[in-house]
C-alpha cells in the first residue's frame, strides 16, 4: 500500500507522468524505460513502482490526462456555444484537435500492447476518460444538430473515433519518410492536423457552405 497523504500521492504520480510526457517529446515508447523516467523525477526509480508496475501504466495514465485536457476543450465548445451550423462543428473540434498533437500521437501507438500490459483498475479509469470523450462529440451532435437521430450520430462517432487513429501519422512526417515516398512516387499531399480532421467532419456531417 502506498504510504502518505493523498496529495503526495497525486504529487508523485503526476510527476511520473510529467517526466514521461517530458520524455516522449524527444524519445519513442521503445526507448523509454522506468530507468529514463526516473532519472528525470525527484525521487529513485524503485518508488515508481510503488505507483505504477510497468512502463505501459505510465503512458496510459499520460494517455488518460490528455483525454481529460480534450474534454475540457469539447465541453467549453458545448457550454460557449447556443447554435453552430455544421461547418462550425467541424471547425470547432478540427480546432480542439489541432492543439492535441500528443493525444494523437499517442493513439498512433500499439494500444493493444499498452492496454494488455495495465491494471484493470487503470485501464478502467482511462476508458472512462475515452469514454467521456465519445460522450461529449455525442452531446455536440445532438446539441447543435437536433434533426440527426442517433443512427445517424452514431454512424459519425464511430467513423471519426476510429479516423482518429490515423491523424497523426498522416500529418507528423520526418524527412526521411517524406524522401521515401517522393522517391516512392506516391505523391501524397499532406495536410495539418486541422485539415485533415475538418475535411473527414465536413463529409461525415454532410456539410455544405
Amino acid at each position: 500500500m502506498i504510504k502518505g497523504t493523498p496529495e503526495l500521492i497525486a504529487g508523485r504520480r503526476e510527476e511520473i507522468i510529467n517526466a514521461c510526457e517530458q520524455l516522449y517529446q524527444n524519445m519513442s515508447f521503445r526507448d523509454i524505460t522506468i530507468k529514463e523516467i526516473g532519472n528525470v523525477t525527484s525521487f529513485s526509480r524503485p518508488t515508481i513502482y510503488n505507483y505504477f508496475e510497468t512502463k505501459e501504466e505510465i503512458f496510459l495514465a499520460l494517455f488518460e490526462r490528455e483525454y481529460d485536457r480534450w474534454n475540457t476543450e469539447l465541453e467549453s465548445i458545448l457550454q460557449n456555444n447556443e447554435k453552430l451550423t455544421r461547418l462550425q462543428i467541424a471547425e470547432e473540434i478540427a480546432l480542439s484537435l489541432q492543439g492535441r498533437e500528443q493525444l494523437l500521437k499517442l493513439l498512433s501507438m500499439n494500444n493493444f500492447d499498452m492496454e494488455a500490459n495495465s491494471r484493470k483498475e487503470l485501464l478502467v479509469s482511462f476508458k472512462r476518460a475515452y469514454g467521456k470523450s465519445i460522450k461529449n462529440v455525442q452531446k455536440i451532435l445532438e446539441k447543435f444538430c437536433p434533426e440527426m437521430d442517433k443512427t445517424e450520430i452514431h454512424h459519425i462517432i464511430y467513423v471519426f473515433f476510429p479516423f482518429m487513429f490515423g491523424i497523426y501519422p498522416y500529418t507528423k512526417v520526418t524527412e526521411k519518410q517524406r524522401t521515401a515516398m517522393t522517391e516512392a512516387e506516391v505523391g501524397f499531399i499532406y495536410q495539418s492536423i486541422y485539415e485533415i480532421t475538418y475535411n473527414c467532419l465536413i463529409r461525415l456531417l454532410n456539410a455544405v457552405s
